[in-house]
């Protein structure tokens, strides 16, 4: 982990890596974001937030990945979402206990914009505009939350898995064809399910012609056999 400011981390008010939610923002307004904001380094593996520690900033991606995950009983975690460039990290814990509840590692070198909690919440009450626009965030992040849970709950292990690369298709790499930034372990704890399961599973759709694997990168072959698949579970 290394604190540092890049080329591009001078000020919020020039920043090209910037969320679009702050044009939404006065010169005056981002100059209170950026007192007291930092940029941080991470190393693949380092965790940027840990569940339970105290929620005192916002942060967003500016290089890199991350998995944002609920650390459960006897060490078994939930892979919620993959967190690419360019994407807020906030919660609930910014506005009731001030604690975040969930976890943040990255997946690859990843830099991060910390931005004082205290600086938003003046912001929020200041700019109807950004306070709805970081609503709408937080209110798309929980209805993804809430498909996630009816797939993780009412799914068996070929839907569930088959959501997951639907999601890393679409939301995250925008293709057919992608780099598998996670391993097997974790993409079996994106799915509710062991990395054995997982595995066996990956194996058996690329035997059906599904997808082809090969070492990190897995290509989807027949996109509408995995949504039927993932339709009816």
């Amino acid at each position: 982990m290394l604190n540092r400011k890049s080329e591009q981390c001078n000020s919020c008010d020039n920043c090209n890596l910037r969320s679009p939610l702050f044009n939404l923002l006065s010169e005056e307004e981002l100059k209170i974001m950026n007192a007291g904001r930092f940029e941080v380094v991470f190393n693949a593996g380092e965790n940027l937030i840990k569940q339970g520690t105290s929620a005192a900033h916002l942060i967003m991606l500016t290089r890199g990945m991350a998995k944002l995950y609920l650390e459960g009983m006897d060490k078994k975690n939930l892979i919620l979402e993959l967190v690419p460039s360019w994407r807020i990290i906030g919660g609930p814990g910014l506005f009731t206990d001030f604690r975040y509840h969930y976890s943040v590692t990255a997946l690859t070198e990843t830099s991060a914009c910390f931005i004082s909690s205290d600086n938003v919440r003046k912001i929020i009450r200041s700019n109807p505009d950004f306070a709805e626009g970081l609503l709408k965030h937080c209110s798309h992040n929980s209805a993804t939350n809430f498909d996630r849970l009816i797939s993780l709950t009412q799914k068996q292990m070929p839907g569930r898995l088959a959501d997951v690369l639907l999601y890393l298709s679409k939301e995250i790499h925008r293709s057919s064809a992608f780099n598998l930034y996670i391993t097997r372990q974790e993409i079996g704890e994106m799915s509710n399910m062991t990395k054995e399961s997982a595995t066996r599973i990956l194996k058996e759709f690329e035997t059906e012609g599904i997808i082809k694997i090969e070492t990190k990168t897995i290509e989807i072959l027949r996109m509408e056999t995995l949504r039927e698949i993932s339709l009816h579970g």
